[in-house]
């Protein structure tokens, strides 16, 4: 009886090979990845699209009890601190790299009503020089946080500020952080009362060494048209025409650089913009309230040029003010479009270029 084994030593020809590996190509083109893993995660080399690594066998549970040593730590990648030959684009400086709308809670001191915690939105950024790669975002949140616990001032950002720049090894930093802050309002006539909020933000910038401290305020009033208001008057007193002129909702964003020691209480900044324009809208209303307020605009009728020159010339009178920028926007009930004006002061603000959306962003809702 003769017995015939396989040539199991033979070494299998290229042709063989390639046949063999057409076959397991096909196979995988149509298998799912978890069939390929089950069979030789190595296959994953051999297929289309396998990018020549093997697809590991990973472990699909998470290890909640894995901890980090410092070794661990160490060899984790960090590609924004990457050398400059990974850097991608032109190798140009850049003034602004960070984060936005960051937020936590902040305790801020007020003029007339103490301590008061607001949930604040955080920009801060440094600049970045050409050759370097970028810089690790957390770090700027983590610097904050530090000194998110002290109640706000301009020290406490400074020094935030300070660690952050520190950190990141840059020259230039800013930090820019916005709140809306409540005031209790009275009503013109009838003795309620309610809280007005107003949409404010502070900003440090360090540029070159020097540190400016500015603050922005926007100002909802309304304004009443001079021109709609005198024409209103001309119908009712030459034909006995009943006529209204037309007001509307108008907003003033008002930046100020901060100087000198003495505090700038938003209060103060809020009390300015009064005394400018005091047609400010109004919280609580009962139709007492409702005449007053149209007693009020009468009295105070302007054009959007009127309210740019109003509000600087309160802003001139104080000390605490340097530079100063006032944005005002009258969103016409007459016209499909809007007025508006932008005055300087200094060079702070000064800008041959506005933000082509600058003006669609005074828009307030209530």
């Amino acid at each position: 009886m003769n017995v015939f084994t396989p040539e199991i030593d033979r070494k299998p020809s290229r042709e063989e090979a390639e046949q063999a590996l057409a076959v397991l190509r096909q196979w995988a083109g149509k298998a799912q990845d978890e069939e390929i893993v089950d069979l030789d995660p190595a296959v994953h080399a051999l297929v289309p699209d396998g990018n020549g690594v093997a697809y590991p066998a990973l472990d699909r549970d998470y290890d909640g009890d894995f901890t980090v040593d410092a070794a661990y730590k160490a060899g984790l990648p960090d590609l924004q601190n990457g050398p400059s030959s990974l850097i991608r684009g032109a190798k140009r400086a850049i003034q602004h790299v960070g984060i936005s709308n960051f937020r936590l809670p902040i305790r801020y001191h007020s003029r007339d009503n103490g301590d008061l915690t607001l949930e604040t939105s955080v920009t801060g950024s440094v600049s970045l020089d050409a050759d370097k790669k970028g810089i690790n975002m957390s770090r700027i949140m983590r610097s904050f946080y530090k000194h998110s616990e002290a109640t706000f001032s301009f020290e406490v950002i400074e020094k935030a500020l300070e660690d952050y720049k520190t950190d990141l090894e840059s020259f230039d930093a800013r930090i820019n952080m916005r709140l809306s802050f409540p005031v209790r309002v009275d009503s013109l006539r009838s003795g309620l009362s309610g809280f007005q909020y107003y949409d404010i933000a502070l900003e440090l910038v360090e540029m070159n060494g020097v540190r400016r401290k500015i603050m922005h305020l926007d100002y909802v009033y309304s304004s009443t048209c001079p021109c709609s208001l005198e024409l209103s008057e001309h119908a009712r007193r030459t034909r006995g025409q009943l006529a209204t002129p037309h007001s509307q909702r108008s907003v003033a964003r008002i930046s100020v650089e901060l100087k000198g020691d003495d505090c700038l209480w938003f209060e103060d900044l809020i009390d300015m913009c009064r005394a400018a324009v005091p047609t400010e809208t109004q919280v609580m209303v009962k139709r007492e309230d409702e005449q007053a307020f149209a007693e009020l605009n009468a009295a105070n009728p302007i054009f959007v040029e009127d309210a740019a020159r109003l509000f600087a010339e309160q802003l001139l009178q104080d000390d605490r003010i340097g530079d100063f920028r006032v944005v005002a926007s009258h969103q016409e009930s007459l016209h499909s479009h809007d007025a508006v004006s932008v005055l300087t002061e200094g060079d702070l603000f000064h800008s041959e270029s506005l933000d082509p959306k600058l003006f669609s962003t005074l828009f307030h809702v209530g």
